[in-house]
C-alpha cells in the first residue's frame, strides 16, 4: 500500500516529523507498506527527496520561505503546500498529521479520489482556558480548520482516549470514524541502566559533582510544558536530599526568550548551581539521560499522550506527571510513578521528596515502569493503522 502522511509544520529536524510520525512510518514500512513523508522545506539545503530507509521516502515541498517558521505563521502557506501535494504521484491514501496538513491535503485527496485520514497531536485550547496562558495567539484559522478536517476526513486517528474525546466533543469528529492507535516506544533504545553502566553526566561536571544524582525535564521550552513548575518543585526540596535538575529542550521561535525567563527563575529560586540546561538532545543521548535519571518530571498543562513519559518508563525511570490528557494513560498512578492533580510547587515537592526518600520505592517503581512500557510497541501500532487503512480502501 502506498500511503502519504503529510505534515505542514517544517521544524527542520528529520523533515519536520515528530517522533510518532516518523516511528509510525518506519513501522508501517516494516510490515510491507510504502510510505512517503511529505513536509515543508524549512532549510535551503533540504533535498527534494531522500530515502530514510527501505520503504520510507521523505519529500520536501516549497511552501513559504526556506527557513524555520513559528507555528503561528506557517498556516499562511497552506495553499502553497496544497499545490505542491497536487504535483506528486497519486497515493492509495493520505494520512495528515496536524490540522494545517489536513486543511492542505483533504481537498487534494478528494480530487484524487483517495481516502483522507487525520491525526492531530494537539488541539487548540478553548478561548479563555488557562491552557492558553503564556501561549502566543492562535491563528484564527486553527479552530475552524480543526473542525473542518474532523468532519470531512474518512477517519480520524487519535493517540489516546483523551484525544479521542477532544476531537469528538470539541472538533465534531463523528465517533464512528475515530480510532485510537496508541504510540509505541523503542524498547532497545530506551532501556534501564545496566549493572556497572556509567550514568549520564554533563560534560562540564562529572557524576561526582552531583552526589544526589539528577531528575530530568525533557520537552520544548514553552509555558504549556510547565518547565517553571519543575524548577519550583525542585526548589521545595531540602538541600540535604535535593538532586540536580537537568532541563533538556530548546525554545521554539514562538518562545525565543523563554529560556532566559527560566534561568531568571532558577536564580530567584536559589537554585544557581543546581540546574543545568543542556539544550535539545539527539534521541540516543536523550535515552542515556532518561535511564540515568532518578525521576522524570512531566508537568505539562496538556498532553495528547505524553510519549516522553512512556520513554522514561521504558528506561526504568519513574515519572511524576500532571494528570492531564493522555498522561493519565501513559503513567500508571502509584505503580510507575505519580499523577498530580495539583499544580502547586509544594505538592510537587512533597511527591518528589517521597519518591526520592522512601526506601526501595524508586527501584520498585522502575521495575514496574519497564514492564508497563512493554505494552506499547510500534509494530502493534502499525498493524492497527494498517487495519484502518485497509478498511477504508475496501
Amino acid at each position: 500500500m502506498h500511503t502519504s502522511p503529510a505534515t505542514l509544520p517544517g521544524s527542520g529536524d528529520a523533515g519536520g516529523m515528530n517522533v510518532v510520525e516518523r516511528s509510525q512510518a518506519e513501522a508501517l514500512a516494516a510490515i510491507g507498506h510504502r510510505v512517503e513523508l511529505v513536509t515543508r522545506r524549512s532549510h535551503p539545503e533540504d533535498p527534494d527527496e531522500v530515502e530514510l530507509l527501505p520503504g520510507v521516502l521523505l519529500r520536501h515541498l516549497d511552501a513559504g520561505p526556506r527557513t524555520p517558521l513559528a507555528k503561528s505563521v506557517i498556516d499562511d502557506h497552506i495553499e502553497e503546500f496544497s499545490a505542491g501535494l497536487e504535483r506528486l504521484q497519486r497515493p492509495d491514501l493520505i494520512h495528515s498529521h496536524h490540522w494545517m496538513s489536513g486543511v492542505a491535503a483533504m481537498p487534494v485527496a478528494a480530487s484524487w479520489g483517495v481516502p483522507h485520514v487525520q491525526s492531530y497531536h494537539s488541539v487548540a485550547a478553548p478561548v479563555g482556558s488557562p491552557l492558553s496562558a503564556g501561549e502566543p495567539p492562535e491563528s484564527p484559522r486553527r479552530v475552524p480548520g480543526e473542525a473542518l478536517v474532523a468532519r470531512g476526513s474518512q477517519a480520524v486517528v487519535a493517540i489516546s482516549a483523551a484525544e479521542a474525546r477532544t476531537v469528538i466533543e470539541r472538533c465534531g469528529a463523528p465517533a464512528e470514524r475515530v480510532t485510537i492507535v496508541s504510540p509505541g516506544v523503542d524498547q532497545v533504545l530506551f532501556r534501564p541502566l545496566q549493572p556497572g553502566e556509567q550514568r549520564w553526566s554533563w560534560q562540564s561536571a562529572g557524576a561526582a559533582a552531583w552526589p544526589l544524582g539528577y531528575v530530568l525535564f525533557a520537552a520544548r521550552l514553552q509555558p504549556l510544558k510547565g518547565p517553571d513548575l519543575a524548577i519550583r518543585a525542585v526548589a521545595e526540596l531540602d538541600p540535604a536530599v535535593r538532586p540536580h535538575l537537568v532541563v533538556a529542550g530548546d525554545a521554539s521561535a514562538d518562545f525565543a526568550h523563554y529560556e532566559d525567563e527560566l534561568r531568571a527563575l532558577v536564580t530567584a529560586s536559589g537554585l544557581d548551581g543546581n540546574v543545568t540546561f543542556v539544550g535539545p538532545q539527539p534521541r540516543e543521548e536523550l535515552a542515556r539521560l532518561m535511564r540515568g535519571a532518578r525521576v522524570m518530571l512531566v508537568p505539562s498543562h496538556s498532553e495528547t499522550f505524553g510519549l516522553v513519559a512512556l520513554e522514561a518508563e521504558a528506561s526504568g525511570t519513574p515519572v511524576i506527571a500532571a494528570a492531564a490528557g493522555g498522561l493519565r494513560e501513559a503513567v500508571a498512578h502509584g505503580e510507575t510513578g505519580q499523577l498530580m492533580d495539583s499544580r502547586l510547587p509544594q505538592d510537587w515537592g512533597r511527591a518528589l521528596n517521597r519518591l526520592l526518600t522512601e526506601p526501595g520505592l524508586l527501584v520498585r517503581m522502575g521495575i514496574v515502569a519497564r514492564v508497563h512500557a512493554r505494552r506499547f510497541e510500534w509494530r502493534m501500532a502499525a498493524q492497527r493503522l494498517s487495519a484502518v487503512y485497509r478498511g477504508l480502501l475496501s
